[in-house]
């Protein structure tokens, strides 16, 4: 009877894993190198940072962290807002998804589709904004 009982607790853990699956982790940005790291927390709660190039123009730029000012997760709609760095921040606007990777060892295992904007202010205290269709893709993720 013990054995049935851990039988039922093992399957039960194993479909909540599956129907609430863990979207943390490291994800592709913009350019080669950047990154988005996030951390899904309770109730939906989205905490984590954009790790950037400061110049997107230049080859010589050095890194600059974003970290996000809110963020959500409701469902499979994920919402972030960074912090303002040097007149720049990003807000994004997407779902969550299962990507083409076939385990979470694999790139692009979970994505992140939706619309990218990022805002600028100029000298002139002047907000400027563009927009873009954008996919980030999980990095894949040590065997646990």
């Amino acid at each position: 009877m013990k054995m049935a009982a851990l039988l039922v607790v093992a399957f039960s853990t194993s479909l909540i894993a599956q129907t609430n699956p863990n979207y943390s982790g490291m994800y592709t940005f913009l350019k080669d190198g950047e990154f988005l790291q996030v951390t899904v927390e309770d109730a939906g709660k989205v905490t984590g940072f954009v790790s950037r190039y400061e110049n997107a123009d230049s080859d010589h730029s050095a890194f600059v962290d974003q970290f996000f000012k809110e963020g959500k997760l409701d469902g499979s709609k994920l919402t972030f807002t960074t912090e303002t760095v040097r007149g720049v921040w990003f807000e994004f606007t997407g779902t969550v998804d299962r990507g083409e990777g076939k385990t979470p060892a694999d790139e692009a295992y979970h994505v992140f589709k939706g619309a990218l904007t990022d805002f600028h202010t100029d000298a002139d205290k002047k907000i400027s904004s563009q927009s873009h269709d954008v996919v980030f893709k999980s990095f894949p993720q040590d065997a646990q």
